[in-house]
């Protein structure tokens, strides 16, 4: 569905300011949604909100549906009564320009377990009624997550596939044992996605008001050690297991028809092929998706999984898009994406499902990479808008589809996105020709920097919505990246600086805004609201 001109923002949540150590969905980010409706921004995208695992990505979460608990601002429970200020006052990280997961996590976790266990003890009958109704509205995933994450700790963080059989194969008597003896645990991991989501619902209601919409994102794979895969294994590519190894005639041990002696072994990998951002491609490691099991439960997991995300966004970015028309997979035992093949995926079917069921579906296609006729076809029968980024514009020749003469309306256009160096930074690593040939397509259009020039460059385009990462806003080098594709550590982790901010508030925030309006993005008529970033709910949740 086509979308109305506008201007946004790409920032992630963790990456807002603020003295514990992570961005949350605090006082900083009502100040920044106050920023962006000041300077008529329209659409805050953000990254997947997922509670993280290996390598901290949000595109590697332990579930497909929770929202991260380290999001949770402490203040907000300080207020509520279900946390001490003391203690959130002595969690506190030097105000760096990244995050410190190692010691975030563990520090912030061990307060959302005191507090989960103050509100099972003090908080009032209403409080817990509204506790129970939201455990029977998520009760499709949030039992199983709360349990898995429970057993994750009991086991020392191990992954469930190296869990023993019966808690990996979740055997009835093991999985009845499990939820008696680690009750409390599975109660404060309720407890967390309460918080979350309602915290979650406050900001995005704030930024509504404002006249702004949340765009969410959701990734097209799972993780393998995730509660997904643990609890509906048989709707991914795994090895089928061996209930015992089978010897062979020179005395080694055999699975018969490849079936495997351990839980839970990922028999297809995904990934994609080589590309601009990897020679030997980039191989993901999730498990492929078992699409005819899927479409013979009505795909509900991916009903269930999109109703999760339309009730908390606005608009849905679907990550690697092109993956539901065909996908990459790669044998198990590959070190690299190389050996891979290319294998037909639901298509249409999955999205008429799905409309069918909750609406209208308000979906942006990622479709970037080896993007095909078919590809295309799916999109534009569904009317999704695509997307164009400015920093792959200019290698080829005046047919090169990011190139801003060639776009047609119903797309959205980045100078990056989180998987691309910052605009100054990739400007920076180009060869002399390169630049040349950028300044000669761009023409003396500013003296602001590079940075400058692309976000003009995409305001001034057809595109209906332009959306601009905040280190371009800021002419931040190669340091502020955000991910590095294939690189498996050392991602995720940048963070805005306070005086950074405030320079966002000052010159900078009005030079965007000046650019919002001189190229017909600015919101007309501005919307009305009374609401303020100090305003706070009366039970702090």
């Amino acid at each position: 569905m086509p979308f109305p001109r506008a201007a946004g923002l790409l920032l992630h949540p963790t990456s807002l300011p603020g003295g514990q150590g992570i961005g949350d969905l605090g006082q900083a980010a009502l100040d920044f949604v106050d920023f962006m409706a000041d300077t008529g921004q329209q659409l805050w995208q953000m990254l997947p909100l997922g509670p993280t695992g290996y390598g901290n990505s949000p595109y590697m979460c332990y579930s497909a549906m929770a929202g991260n608990p380290v999001l949770i601002s402490l203040d907000k429970l300080v207020q509520g009564g279900w946390l001490e200020a003391a203690a959130v006052s002595a969690l506190q990280f030097p105000a760096h320009d990244w995050v410190d997961y190692d010691g975030v996590i563990p520090a912030k976790l061990a307060l959302l377990q005191k507090a989960a266990q103050v509100f099972k003890e003090k908080a009032t009958p209403e409080d817990h009624a509204k506790f129970r109704q939201f455990c029977q509205a998520m009760a499709f995933w949030l039992p199983t997550y709360a349990l898995y994450m429970a057993l994750k700790d009991e086991q020392e963080n191990q992954p469930w596939y190296e869990w023993e059989p019966g808690l990996a194969w979740r055997n009835p008597e093991a999985i009845t044992a499990a939820e008696a003896r680690l009750a409390p645990q599975v109660f404060s991991y309720q407890f967390q996605q309460f918080i979350f989501f309602q915290q979650w619902s406050r900001l995005r209601a704030y930024a509504n008001q404002k006249g702004i919409k949340m765009i969410g994102d959701i990734p097209i794979y799972v993780a393998h050690d995730s509660a997904d895969v643990w609890a509906f294994p048989h709707l991914f590519e795994l090895v089928p297991q061996s209930p015992q190894a089978v010897p062979t005639v020179t005395g080694d041990t055999e699975s018969p028809e490849k079936l495997s002696p351990k839980p839970g072994l990922v028999a297809q990998m995904a990934g994609v092929p080589p590309d601009y951002f990897s020679e030997t491609g980039q191989l993901w490691g999730n498990p492929i998706y078992n699409w005819q099991a899927m479409e013979q439960e009505g795909y509900r997991w991916w009903i269930e999984r999109f109703r999760v995300l339309f009730d908390c966004m606005d608009l849905i970015r679907v990550d690697h898009f092109r993956g539901f028309e065909a996908y990459w997979q790669v044998p198990q035992g590959e070190e690299t994406a190389i050996k891979g093949e290319w294998v037909k995926g639901p298509g249409a079917k999955l999205f008429e499902v799905v409309q069918a069921e909750l609406g209208e579906l308000p979906i942006l296609a990622e479709d970037l990479g080896e993007i095909t006729p078919e590809v295309i076809e799916l999109r534009d029968q569904f009317a999704f808008p695509g997307m164009k980024i400015l920093q792959f514009a200019f290698g080829g020749g005046a047919d090169n589809p990011f190139l801003p003469f060639n776009y047609e309306r119903n797309f959205l256009v980045y100078t990056g996105t989180h998987d691309n160096n910052t605009t100054v930074g990739w400007f920076a690593e180009l060869g002399e020709w390169e630049q040349n040939r950028i300044r000669d397509y761009l023409g003396a259009m500013t003296h602001e920097g590079i940075h400058w020039d692309l976000i003009r460059l995409a305001f001034s385009s057809v595109a209906n919505q332009a959306i601009i990462p905040v280190q371009d806003l800021l002419g931040l080098g190669t340091p502020a990246r955000m991910n590095f594709p294939s690189k498996p550590e050392g991602n995720w982790a940048w963070r805005l600086r306070p005086e950074e901010f405030q320079d966002l508030q000052g010159g900078l925030g009005q030079r965007l805004k000046y650019l919002t309006q001189l190229y017909g993005r600015y919101p007309s008529p501005p919307p009305e609201t009374g609401a303020t970033a100090t305003e706070s709910d009366n039970n702090g949740i």
